[in-house]
């Protein structure tokens, strides 16, 4: 999969969408640095919003393939300016969050986007997953399995061996038939003080030869 970066001010749901898009649950968290997890580079948003620490963008958009420019749709301004995309050297990309918010205006927010210089736009919500899929594969390079297709390859083994594909259940499976086909021996370890043999799992209601049948039978019906 190609590597992005995403780029935008404070709260625009940058750490979010890293998190969604890596399959783990949409918690806030405040970025304080830059972190790079597998294709993924989540940027603070003050490195967006603050000259001195712009350069640091610029930088690390070197180790990208892709740079996505995030603008939240309940945004009342955009950071960036008009044609803004001309400074890099990297596919640039927009992307709309929060579109799920009930003040959200994401038409305004991708007007904004497209004057940045952004040609692709995709509309995404962290939270309901909205868009997610849309945006993986944009970013899918050959031979990249994507979540969805892992989990029809699973579903479909599953259906193929009869609603059991774990090679747990397999191996439980084999057990069994070989639990089937196993004949148990009773093994005698010696006798009780009434003559009756006793068992390896320690009942005595074996009787000796050597005790009469008439005892035999008083034993049977004791027990």
């Amino acid at each position: 999969m190609r590597k992005i970066i995403f780029i935008g001010r404070s709260e625009c749901g940058k750490t979010s969408l890293t998190q969604a898009m890596r399959g783990e649950t949409v918690t806030y968290h405040k970025t304080q640095y830059v972190n790079t997890f597998d294709v993924i580079i989540d940027t603070p948003g003050e490195y967006a919003e603050t000259n001195r620490l712009g350069g640091a963008l610029a930088t690390y958009s070197y180790e990208a393939d892709v740079v996505g420019l995030l603008l939240s749709a309940i945004e009342p301004y955009s950071l960036y300016p008009p044609s803004v995309t001309v400074l890099a050297n990297r596919e640039v990309i927009g992307i709309v969050t929060k579109i799920d918010h009930r003040l959200a205006n994401p038409k305004r927010a991708a007007e904004w986007l497209k004057l940045a210089g952004c040609r692709k736009i995709f509309y995404i919500s962290s939270y309901s997953g909205e868009g997610i899929p849309e945006l993986l594969e944009y970013l899918r390079e050959e031979g990249d399995v994507m979540p969805w297709e892992k989990a029809k390859e699973q579903m479909d083994a599953f259906n193929r061996e009869g609603g059991s594909y774990s090679s747990v259940d397999e191996k439980m499976t084999e057990q069994d038939e070989l639990e089937k086909k196993r004949e148990f021996k009773t093994v005698v370890v010696g006798e009780d003080v009434l003559g009756r043999e006793i068992t390896a799992d320690g009942e005595s209601v074996v009787p000796s030869k050597d005790v009469p049948a008439k005892t035999h039978v008083r034993f049977k019906n004791e027990l």
